[in-house]
């Protein structure tokens, strides 16, 4: 069964075995992954430089090679200068001894032989002209013109031709290894200039026979081969470099890459430099490992260049597969390295797995011992299993001894948990009343100051308007009938009076503590809500609130007509202050049914401002919680407070961005509070 690798990753890190095996398999890893690596650079170093060596001997060779055809080419002009019938006719002065010698060129390995008189002298350079005077003969490359092989022979200028494949233009020019022998006469003047010349363009048989001297068969893998190739410039003027790869079954023109060009970076580095260049390059149609060399002419000039190379990809194919297999003989070396680690780990470690194994087992809460490992008893591993199995009895025994001791611990915990338990209750239940006394004390202070306020202002305003009420009396009373030209007037203002003394005698009644005020008695709700409007209609006005009623008539219930009036001025002041600018209240009055039972009346204060999250619905009836910059946060929880004395309730619901509403629910008789003094 095959493991996952996070499997095997878990047993490295917890198991001493694999642990082992790693640490003994990756320094192995590493030492030979290192080898490779060094092998390989060392390979890829040495057998580069060993293929760029040996195309470049192969280059040196190529030159001697020619250097001995020229050689060659030489010895054979002398022998057609020194045979007899040469020397015959040349004493004889045959009138056909130039167009003999034309057709002697076959017979000598030439493609051309010209016997020319002493004036063709004219036609070569100074400097050749002065070693053939002296009786030296030479042999050189030379470009000859179109011109000047037509002037040997017509067919010469026709046989140099060579197609450029890239532009589709003609060289005419030909590449020739050219010999010239001097002939003096008896006087020991330069008569005549024997000229003979190889004409390599189109040429294959220079490039073969160079080509099998320096790769003699066997000395390249099978599906490899060496090339030889001579240029004119930049272009192949004689190569065996293949068009296709079967070039053997094709034509000899077809099956060889003549009429192509060598690429820009050899030809600067070559033919415009000079120098001698031995890399790999692009031939044609393939990579190479190509050695290049200047193909000078007789007054040093670069003419063209002389190549040798063979394909790069069998080298390369070699190497790799020597490299994959070295590597496939390492992870075989690996392998089984691995594998004898991993079976003399097994037999180590197992009495270090039973011992892990009881280990484990212990923590479960399982009983075990280690027992015997066997192991020699001066083995460490037996000692340390056996100090291991002691440790664990003295253990057993301590877990004994603290389990009784828990037991009493428990009974000791549970009788002082429950008389804590009690004094808790008693605590909490002081807590509430303390609570409840804070709440008493921080709403009768609040009401007494403003009621203190309140009376006080009611008390100045009725002093100046009895000055009023009274002087517009005067008033009336002094015009007699004249009086009913302004009488309309003189109303508005009895009519504005009696409004403030409205206003001031329900601030009184608002504001006062103690009292009959204070007293639970019988009264329709409708009365009061229009009480606590006026109260708040101020505030209503400067905001441009406008207050809609929508009254029915509920029936009397229990209430504290001045705790009522408090709770609906708060409950109205709130709605104002949600809607920052113009908006509507709207106040309703509803009898409080229940399955069809009448219950009491329920009162509902809504406005349209910003509404009340969730979170905040749940707390707003709690002391001291508020969302007001300069509030305290006691207005709804004193409310609540008050309605609940005489059963009532508020609630609430909002939708944010929408507004709130909220509703009073005031019980016919209080369920809280029996009270003696009604007034029906």
């Amino acid at each position: 069964m095959m493991l996952s690798p996070l499997l095997w990753k878990r047993r490295i890190k917890t198991m001493v075995r694999y642990r082992l095996l790693w640490l003994n398999s990756v320094p192995l890893f590493l030492t030979l992954l290192a080898l490779v690596i060094i092998t390989a650079f060392w390979s890829v170093h040495y057998t580069w430089q060993n293929a760029l060596n040996d195309v470049g001997s192969k280059l040196s060779v190529a030159e001697n090679s020619i250097d001995f055809l020229q050689q060659e080419q030489g010895a054979e002009l002398r022998s057609f200068v020194e045979s007899y019938q040469f020397q015959t006719r040349l004493r004889n002065h045959d009138p056909d001894l130039q167009y003999w010698a034309e057709h002697q060129a076959d017979n000598y390995n030439s493609d051309f032989i010209v016997v020319h008189p002493v004036d063709y002298s004219h036609h070569l350079p100074t400097s050749l002209v002065k070693a053939l005077s002296l009786g030296i003969s030479r042999t050189f490359f030379q470009v000859m013109t179109n011109e000047d092989l037509k002037n040997i022979s017509p067919e010469l200028s026709t046989q140099v031709q060579v197609i450029n494949k890239e532009d589709g233009s003609i060289e005419k020019r030909g590449l020739v290894s050219r010999t010239l022998i001097p002939i003096f006469d008896k006087e020991g003047n330069l008569a005549w200039i024997v000229d003979s010349g190889i004409i390599l363009n189109n040429s294959t048989l220079l490039v073969d026979r160079i080509r099998d001297l320096i790769y003699p068969e066997g000395d390249l893998p099978a599906d490899n081969y060496g090339t030889v190739t001579l240029f004119l410039d930049d272009l192949r003027i004689s190569t065996n470099v293949p068009l296709h790869n079967d070039f053997a079954n094709k034509s000899l023109n077809q099956g060889r890459a003549i009429g192509t060009i060598v690429s820009p970076e050899v030809k600067k580095i070559v033919v415009e430099n000079g120098e001698r260049w031995t890399n790999r390059a692009y031939v044609y149609n393939d990579w190479y490992i190509s050695a290049y060399q200047p193909i000078k002419d007789m007054d040093d000039k670069v003419i063209g260049m002389l190549y040798t190379g063979y394909l790069e990809w069998p080298l390369l194919k070699q190497y790799l597969q020597n490299l994959v297999e070295a590597g496939v003989t390492i992870l075989i070396t690996l392998l089984l390295s691995t594998i004898f680690v991993h079976r003399g780990a097994r037999d180590l470690f197992q009495p270090i797995e039973k011992i892990h194994y009881v280990v484990k087992s212990v923590q479960l809460g399982k009983e075990g011992r280690i027992g015997d490992l066997g192991l020699d008893n001066g083995h460490e591993l037996a000692s340390l299993a056996q100090q291991f199995d002691n440790m664990l009895d003295q253990l057993q025994q301590r877990n004994i001894e603290i389990q009784s001791a828990s037991k009493e611990l428990e009974s000791k915990v549970e009788s002082r948990t429950a008389s804590l338990h009690e004094k808790t209750i008693e605590l909490e239940q002081y807590i509430k009343l303390l609570k409840q006394a804070q709440d008493k004390l921080v709403m009768s202070e609040k009401l007494a100051s403003l009621g203190e306020l309140t009376a006080g202002i009611a008390h100045e305003i009725n002093n100046p308007t009895a000055v009023i009420l009274g002087n517009a009396e005067l008033i009336k009373y002094e015009l007699g009938d004249d009086a009913h030209a302004i009488s309309e007037e003189l109303d508005a203002i009895m009519e504005q009076i009696d409004r403030i003394r409205n206003i001031t005698r329900s601030l009184l009644q608002y504001s006062r503590q103690g009292g009959i005020q204070d007293e639970v008695t019988w009264q329709y709700i409708n009365p009061i809500i229009e009480e606590s409007v006026t109260l708040v209609r101020t505030g209503s006005h400067k905001r441009d609130i406008e207050v809609e009623f929508d009254f029915e008539q509920p029936p009397k219930v229990e209430v504290n007509r001045h705790h009522l009036l408090q709770v609906l001025v708060n409950l109205q002041m709130n709605g104002i202050h949600a809607m920052s600018s113009k908006g509507k209240l709207i106040i309703r009055s509803r009898t409080w049914y229940e399955e069809e039972i009448e219950l009491g009346a329920i009162i509902e204060i809504e406005d349209f401002g910003t509404g009340i999250n969730a979170e905040q619905l749940n707390r707003i009836f709690d002391p001291f919680y508020t969302t007001k910059r300069d509030g305290t946060g006691l207005g709804l929880s004193v409310s609540q407070s008050l309605l609940s004395q005489t059963g009532g309730e508020i609630k609430a619901r909002s939708q944010v961005g929408e507004g709130s509403t909220f509703i009073i629910y005031l019980p016919t008789k209080s369920e809280h509070h029996q009270y003696d003094n009604l007034v029906g």
